[in-house]
């Protein structure tokens, strides 16, 4: 099983998005924050999270890239508790009992983003406000049209 975790390559993340992700956090779309949003939502920092920022799952921060890396069962359970009460904490819903099956359709739909992607592909997320709500589109990177300077490192360095 395969999931995203944030990246950075300079700290542009640390001016453009109004609460950055931490490197290595895991990631997913976070698409559903801006469900109810219109054109007059989209400014500044706001806009950028919109436009092409990953919601990290620990701090609700964004970033712009995420790197496809190995997870497993016991973090997925653990990462669906984690989203699930930053549904109520954030978006109220009524419960954690309540917000389980969302926050694990939202983790499955991003498990399936990153199943068919070698390790280290880096994802990039596009948005655009529709008649239907939110269209978000991905782009691809693979690690052998990237930099040996834009590998992403997971684990604790100091391991």
């Amino acid at each position: 099983m395969k999931l995203a975790r944030a990246i950075h390559f300079d700290e542009s993340d640390m001016n453009v998005f109004a609460s950055p992700a931490r490197t290595g956090e895991w990631c997913i779309s976070g698409g559903f924050e801006f469900s109810n949003w219109s054109d007059a939502d989209l400014t500044g920092k706001a806009r950028q999270a919109f436009a092409n920022g990953w919601l990290g799952l620990e701090t609700g921060g964004r970033v712009t890239f995420v790197a496809v890396t190995a997870l497993e069962p016991a973090e997925l359970d653990k990462l669906t508790d984690l989203l699930s009460h930053h549904f109520v904490s954030y978006y109220g819903a009524p419960s954690v009992k309540d917000a389980r099956p969302v926050a694990a359709e939202e983790l499955a739909q991003m498990v399936e983003l990153c199943e068919d992607h070698d390790p280290n592909t880096l994802l990039t997320v596009a948005r655009e406000l529709a008649e239907a709500g939110v269209r978000e589109a991905y782009r691809t990177i693979q690690p052998q049209d990237a930099g040996l300077d834009q590998f992403a490192i997971h684990g604790d360095i100091d391991e």
